[in-house]
């Protein structure tokens, strides 16, 4: 009877604490003890097991892959319960036990300081000083770091594999019209502009639009000359420019008006009249906008004198000054988008037409030129642009993400992620460098798995292996039991 009645006890125990530990885990999973144990240890009158604490579950293969929740891999295994006795640092934890084999050389502090033990001890906080065994300190670089670090300070890595180098240079341009496509209406002689035409500063006109009307007198002259030589009493067909058996006078005539800038058909017209214009009419050379207009009705003027400036904007150039160090990226022929604070949400596509010689010593920026069609006119000389050049020769190589690099301005170090929370630091020789990408020219190769985010605890992790090797630990006082925290 006794012990039918002790049993029931110890049962009723077990079912009140899963109770309790269903309502009080607070977010973590309680597992009850076994009732067999439970059983025997009521039996035998001594203290049932201590309850323990499920922190989280971790793969079973030891992936960097971890649940809060009990879960199941495809293949249909169950992941691996970690328990909160088996992480230091949390409260009521007890010692770490050492992975691996060894012996136990000494003990370190578990936040990083320059602080070792030849027995277990506590820090001020309560926090279990870490084993060092004799096997960790001979492998070399590697580094062992807890899944529960790993997990609570969001460590990814990723396999290194083959990728072209890209990068994107900006630089700061200005609009400006094309030099090429420049038109300076100036008249080659002395005269007075009877009237301007309807042509202001800044409209748009077209290719024989009028532009003023001038008279001049030694273009009179010219004219006049023309008529007498080319002797029209009886031979005016066989004397009509153009004509084989034209005077040589005529021709003589003929050309001192054109090195005037007179037009062919004004002087078709003085052979087909017999007679001289009074005024000759300046017409728009080309397409364009007018930039200058300098004469006004009854206005003299030399020869030489600039009346009208006209720019063709169907095509435009943007200056842009790109750093020296960018300079190598850029090519003849490289496509560039361009885009302007007018223009919001509006892309335009040139390319790269000239690369000055020279750097400007001020700002150590050198000047590049790129061409771009402008067929709307939406790009104005002296806008402001924002210019993109991509860069790289699509040629795929091995690289890393730019995170993945450690680099203390003489070396450049990855942390390679050898599984089951190990790490070992590997110096490489990086080469360019894209946006996104680094090349890495050796130390590592396709197919090693390097970490690129949360790299900075393994960093401070393998600095305090490295530490912790040159400290030689003091000799044993003659304790040999765990210092009470």
């Amino acid at each position: 009877m006794t012990r039918i009645m002790a049993a029931g006890i110890a049962l009723g125990a077990v079912l009140a604490s899963g109770a309790v530990g269903y309502l009080l885990g607070g977010g973590g999973h309680t597992l009850p003890a076994a009732p067999a144990v439970a059983m025997a240890a009521a039996e035998g009158g001594v203290t049932a097991p201590v309850e323990r604490k499920v922190l989280y579950f971790r793969d079973p293969d030891g992936k960097s892959d971890f649940s809060p929740m009990a879960k199941m891999t495809p293949d249909g295994r169950a992941y691996v319960a970690v328990y909160e006795d088996q992480e230091a640092g949390f409260h009521g934890s007890t010692p770490p036990k050492p992975k691996g084999s060894g012996k136990v050389k000494f003990y370190r502090n578990p936040m990083g300081l320059p602080d070792t033990s030849p027995v277990p001890k506590k820090d001020s906080m309560g926090m279990d000083y870490i084993p060092v065994l004799e096997g960790e300190t001979e492998e070399g670089d590697t580094i062992q770091v807890s899944p529960g670090k790993i997990q609570r300070s969001g460590v990814e890595s990723i396999v290194i594999g083959m990728s072209p180098i890209a990068r994107t240079i900006r630089a700061p341009g200005i609009v400006t019209y094309d030099e090429r496509r420049v038109s300076v209406v100036a008249p080659r002689f002395d005269g007075f502009i009877e009237t301007v035409g309807p042509v202001t500063t800044g409209i748009h006109v077209r290719q024989g639009d009028v532009l003023a009307t001038v008279f001049g007198q030694e273009l009179l002259a010219q004219a006049s000359r023309l008529i007498v030589e080319q002797g029209w009493s009886g031979n005016e067909g066989a004397n009509l420019p153009g004509s084989k058996n034209q005077a040589v006078g005529a021709v003589g005539a003929r050309r001192r008006l054109l090195n005037m800038g007179v037009p062919e058909d004004y002087i078709a017209q003085i052979a087909r009249d017999k007679r001289v214009p009074d005024t000759l009419t300046i017409r728009a050379p080309r397409d364009g906008v007018v930039l200058e207009r300098n004469v006004v009705d009854g206005q003299g003027f030399k020869a030489g004198d600039v009346a009208f400036r006209i720019a063709d904007h169907s095509v435009v150039w943007v200056l842009a000054d790109v750093a020296e160090g960018d300079l190598d990226a850029i090519q003849f022929g490289q496509k560039v988008t361009v885009v302007t604070r007018a223009r919001p949400g509006r892309t335009f596509t040139g390319t790269v037409t000239l690369i000055t010689p020279h750097l400007m010593k001020e700002t150590r920026t050198a000047r590049i030129r790129i061409e771009l069609p402008n067929p709307d006119l939406a790009l104005l000389p002296d806008m402001y642009a924002d210019v993109e050049i991509s860069t790289g020769s699509g040629v795929h190589v091995v690289a890393v993400p730019a995170s993945a690099i450690i680099d203390n301005g003489a070396h450049q170090v990855v942390l390679l992620d050898l599984g089951d929370g190990r790490f070992e630091p590997r110096e490489v020789k990086s080469g360019r460098r894209g946006d996104a990408f680094v090349e890495v020219m050796g130390g590592v190769k396709e197919g090693d798995r390097v970490v690129v985010n949360g790299n900075f605890l393994i960093d401070a992790e393998s600095n305090l292996q490295s530490a912790l090797k040159g400290l030689t630990p003091p000799a044993p006082s003659g304790a040999t039991k765990q210092a009470k925290p």
